[in-house]
């Protein structure tokens, strides 16, 4: 059966069926499900990944040539590389970024400069790699899994773009991860941590910190934001055993601006936590760069700050800044966008709150946040919600309550609309559908469960029907969390090609109604 699929392959090199073969390999939701922990000694992954690599004519010292940052932690990495990968390319540094999991397609994943890669350019990359692959392997399955995959093909799009910095976000974990078969770290970044993929990482905050630290490189810099002390404490041991400089980031709001101060999309503490982070490992990359000698000839002519040593009694550490062009990191900070991370999409019928909280504290956050965005708005209100993997549904469904919710829709991370990058969540649909009926339960009366998020949109529908025709015109304020894999399929409706606004429409009573 194999060997058919891919002698259809052979002669199809299109996006579709680059998509179709990258899904028939292993995916990180099966690897989950497998349980398998991480042996802190066990570095198979690595080996494969070096493996693979040097099947696609990438040795270990040709990969030293990618000049990278890299970073782990369980809440914000994404956001801090986008954050990190903005500041720099305002700074005019050409950039490759490479994060997970996507939100509407694997494009998403693989950028060059801010811009994900076109399908065309994807395509071309994918069958270069995906056939040396295939003409190299010893046995059947001798493949890479599904992320490893991607992890390989990063490094063949950066290696062939010749970017000056890679920001690339972990995986799982980070020990090993295979994104860690990268040396040549100039900094690295640890975000927030928390128990999360404890069936693959360990059950304790400790457990986690070790795993997480495994990206520490020796005579690297690394940065971390305010940890618990358990967690610090393996941190800094951690650094100590790799000969690794540790630092704790200072407060968002001790930096002093130039001419111009970053606006926040999200203005959480723990966003200006990422923001923070972000800022020290651009400037010490930057000041680590040959590259950056050219903006330092200039400096005369920029708008330029001096960000003196600042002295963080937490760890009673110095925290050296250097020289740091305050405009530009701050039009970099306010221009990214990381959507489906506490964002808004305000339409003429509704208001969607998207948040990929799919942790305890995570979603602690998204509660709070959505009571201050709702507290001065009015309308019904819906949440739209499922997890994924083995997580403790009812942890996070039990404190959604107190949001009332006038209807709690509980739906697979499935779109349900023509496209070829939703088609590949349907595998485990059936699967998923049952762990929605066990979120209905836990969660009570009024809830519902759905096969799509267009299902769930059309029965928002017919209550809003409902609604005009009773002289009652209120939007609707809808709540999508859980898995970001959900708030990814509503996006693949409401805002396909991540504008961060929104232009679906609908019909009611042959009006149609615009989301604009």
């Amino acid at each position: 059966m194999e060997h058919k699929f891919n002698n259809i392959l052979q002669d199809d090199n299109s996006y579709e069926a680059a998509l179709k073969a990258l899904c028939n390999l292993q995916s990180t939701a099966r690897y989950l499900k497998s349980g398998v922990k991480n042996n802190p000694n066990d570095f198979s992954k690595l080996s494969e990944t070096k493996k693979y690599l040097l099947r696609c004519g990438i040795t270990c010292e040709k990969l030293d040539t990618l000049s990278v940052i890299h970073v782990a932690g369980t809440k914000g990495k994404g956001s801090t590389c986008a954050y990190t990968e903005a500041i720099l390319r305002e700074h005019n540094f050409s950039t490759g970024f490479f994060s997970s999991p996507h939100l509407v397609n694997v494009r998403e994943r693989i950028r060059i400069n801010g811009q994900p890669l076109s399908e065309i350019c994807f395509s071309q990359h994918f069958w270069k790699v995906y056939k040396k692959l295939e003409d190299r392997k010893e046995h059947e399955f001798d493949m890479p899994t599904y992320f490893k995959f991607i992890t390989i093909l990063m490094f063949n799009v950066f290696l062939d773009a010749n970017v000056d910095v890679a920001i690339i976000e972990v995986g799982i974990g980070g020990e090993n991860d295979c994104t860690n078969i990268v040396r040549n770290t100039v900094c690295v970044g640890i975000t927030s941590l928390a128990l999360d993929h404890t069936s693959t990482l360990g059950n304790t905050i400790e457990d986690i910190a070790y795993q997480k630290s495994g990206i520490f490189k020796p005579k690297t810099t690394a940065f971390t934001v305010p940890q618990l002390p358990r967690a610090m404490c393996v941190l800094e041991k951690r650094a100590v055993e790799k000969n690794c400089m540790l630092d704790l980031v200072c407060p968002f709001e001790e930096y002093r601006w130039g001419n111009l101060s970053p606006i926040l999309k999200i203005t959480s503490n723990i966003q200006q936590q990422n923001a923070s982070l972000a800022i020290q490992m651009a400037t010490t990359w930057m000041t680590k760069t040959d590259k950056y000698s050219d903006i330092l000839h200039n400096a005369e002519n920029d708008n330029q700050f001096y960000n003196k040593y600042k002295e963080n009694t937490q760890l009673n550490r110095v925290i050296k800044s250097n020289i740091i062009f305050m405009d530009k990191i701050a039009v970099g900070i306010s221009s990214c966008k990381w959507p489906g991370r506490m964002q808004i999409l305000e339409t003429s019928i509704a208001n969607f709150f998207l948040d990929g909280a799919h942790t305890i504290e995570s979603s602690e956050c998204c509660i709070s946040w959505f009571n201050d965005v709702i507290s001065k708005r009015r309308g019904k209100r819906f949440l739209i919600f499922n997890t994924s993997g083995t997580r403790d549904s009812e942890k996070l469904l039990v404190p959604l309550k107190s949001l009332h919710f006038y209807k709690a829709y509980f739906v697979p991370n499935f779109a349900g609309i023509k496209s070829i990058d939703d088609e590949t969540n349907c595998s485990s649909m059936d699967e998923q559908r049952h762990k929605c009926e066990i979120n209905a339960n836990i969660w009570g009366t009024d809830s519902l469960v759905k096969n799509s998020v267009n299902e769930v949109f059309q029965d928002i529908k017919k209550n809003f029907e409902k609604e005009v025709n009773h002289n009652n015109d209120e939007k609707y304020q809808i709540l999508i969390t859980g898995s970001l894999h959900l708030v990814g399929a509503a996006l693949t409706i409401l805002d396909p090609n991540l504008t961060m606004s929104s232009q679906y429409c609908f019909e009611i009573s042959n009006c149609p109604l615009f989301f604009v």
